[in-house]
C-alpha cells in the first residue's frame, strides 16, 4: 500500500524541464489575478507600455513587464498556449539562461518601438513573445542550411495573419507581434543551439 501511495508523488510522473518557460507563464498568471483583484489597476501601473514621463522609474520596468500582463483570461490562455509548446523546446536547444535573455531583449525591443511607433496606444501580452518563439525555431531549426517545411508553413501563416491584420482596426498590437518575430528571427540566425 506505501508503495502505491509512494508512486503517485509528482515527483514520480512530472518532470519540470523547462523553469525560464514554465516560470514566465506561472508569472503571467499571477499578473492576471493581480489584474483582476485590482480591477485593472495593476495592468496600468505595471503591466502595459504606454507614453509616461522617463523620470518615473515605473517607466522602465513597464518596459520589461508588458510581456506579463494580460487583459483577459482568453487573451492569456491564447498565448500561453503557444507559449507552454514552443517554450521548452527552444530551452532545450538553446538553454534557460539565453532564453530568459531574449525574452527580455523582446519585451524592451517591442516596448520601445511600441512607444516610437504608437504613443497614444497602451499595449500588454506576451504575444511579441511568442511570436519571437515562432521564427526563432523557424530559423533554429534548420539543419546544415534548410529550414524544416513545417516551421516554415507555420511561420508564414503567422506572419501572414499579422500582415493582413494590419489594415483592421482591433485591439491587437500586430506591430508587437511582428517586431517579436522579427527579434526571434534574428536571434535563430544569429546563434547556435546548443550542442545535445
Amino acid at each position: 500500500m506505501n508503495r502505491r501511495l509512494r508512486a503517485l508523488h509528482p515527483r514520480n510522473w512530472l518532470e519540470l524541464s523547462s523553469p525560464v518557460t514554465l516560470g514566465f507563464a506561472g508569472l503571467s498568471l499571477l499578473a492576471l489575478l493581480l489584474a483582476w483583484f485590482t480591477s485593472g489597476a495593476s495592468n496600468r501601473a505595471l503591466f502595459m507600455v504606454y507614453r509616461s514621463s522617463p523620470a518615473s522609474a515605473l517607466f522602465y520596468l513597464r518596459l520589461f513587464l508588458h510581456v506579463l500582463g494580460h487583459a483577459s483570461f482568453a487573451h492569456y490562455a491564447a498565448n500561453m498556449a503557444l507559449l507552454l509548446v514552443l517554450g521548452p523546446l527552444v530551452e532545450q536547444q538553446f538553454g534557460g539562461l539565453r532564453l530568459a535573455i531574449m525574452m527580455l531583449v523582446t519585451a524592451l525591443v517591442t516596448g520601445l518601438v511600441h512607444l516610437l511607433l504608437s504613443p497614444g496606444a497602451a499595449v500588454l501580452g506576451a504575444s511579441g513573445i511568442v511570436f519571437m518563439l515562432i521564427l526563432l525555431s523557424a530559423a533554429a531549426g534548420r539543419q546544415r542550411g534548410k529550414i524544416p517545411l513545417t516551421l516554415l508553413l507555420v511561420a508564414l501563416i503567422y506572419l501572414g495573419q499579422e500582415l493582413a491584420s494590419l489594415f483592421r482596426a482591433d485591439q491587437v498590437s500586430q506591430l508587437a507581434h511582428l517586431i517579436g518575430g522579427l527579434c526571434g528571427l534574428a536571434f535563430g540566425l544569429a546563434s547556435q543551439p546548443r550542442r545535445a
